[in-house]
């Protein structure tokens, strides 16, 4: 598919590439975006990457949408560059039912144990798609086709924050207690956004993420040193 260009409000556009969600499509929004951000054209505000297409976001007293345009254009005509890997997080998970109120009934729902549900989930290497929803929320793929189901028929009002979930063949830990209709497995002890660290939101699109289950003692542990201040996240960064 030829890459389009489509409006989004008086001062951003939308670059697309496709309607499909996969990770090739993503790699040339990765592309651009990663371009865009080491040589910003004069007037460019922001870049932000989707599953499929690349917003971008300009300041119309320093430039036009024509002029900002043609300069992402002159960019996309250069030689495909591959987007550098992300960083790989190490996202501590306890696989209880306690703590993820839909384990027990995905699990008969599959066919499966509880105890494969989490062997599954913990088994793969998720790419980080985007981010949205709200801050921090990461869109993670691609989880095995076994755990393949659709949300909830019934999304929950609250949804506790640190919240592991699935839906799809999608992943993701809510930051926030929030609304949300994925169906929840497990919890991180570890927060994806903080107001009170230099970068809030931890993941970021393109990041990879490997969860590693934790036993309920650990992850109180690990909570435990989170709300002192004692746990610093960038332990979970792979070297």
């Amino acid at each position: 598919m030829e890459v389009r260009f489509t409006s989004s409000g008086d001062t951003a556009f939308n670059v697309e590439f496709g309607e499909a969600i996969d990770r090739a499509t993503n790699a040339r929004v990765m592309a651009l975006h990663a371009r865009l951000k080491a040589a910003p054209p004069p007037g460019l505000v922001e870049t932000v990457p989707t599953f499929r297409s690349l917003l971008v976001v300009y300041d119309p007293v320093a430039t036009s949408r024509r002029e900002m345009q043609a300069a992402v254009e002159t960019v996309l005509a250069d030689s495909d560059t591959a987007p550098g890997d992300g960083r790989l997080w190490r996202l501590p998970v306890c696989y209880d039912p306690d703590l993820g109120a839909d384990l027990a009934e995905l699990a008969d729902a599959l066919g499966l144990t509880m105890e494969r549900v989490a062997a599954l989930h913990g088994s793969a290497e998720y790419f980080v798609y985007m981010l949205g929803f709200m801050p921090g929320f990461g869109y993670m793929g691609d989880l095995p086709v076994e755990l393949d189901r659709p949300r909830r028929s019934e999304p929950r009002v609250r949804v506790p924050a640190g919240s592991v979930a699935v839906a799809g063949r999608l992943t993701t830990v809510y930051p926030w207690e929030s609304p949300g209709g994925w169906h929840l497995i497990g919890r991180c002890p570890v927060p994806l956004y903080d107001g009170g660290r230099p970068d809030p939101v931890l993941l970021a699109a393109g990041d990879r993420v490997r969860f590693e289950a934790v036993d309920r003692a650990t992850f109180d542990g690990i909570a435990e040193a989170v709300g002192t201040g004692c746990f610093d996240p960038a332990s979970l960064r792979a070297a």
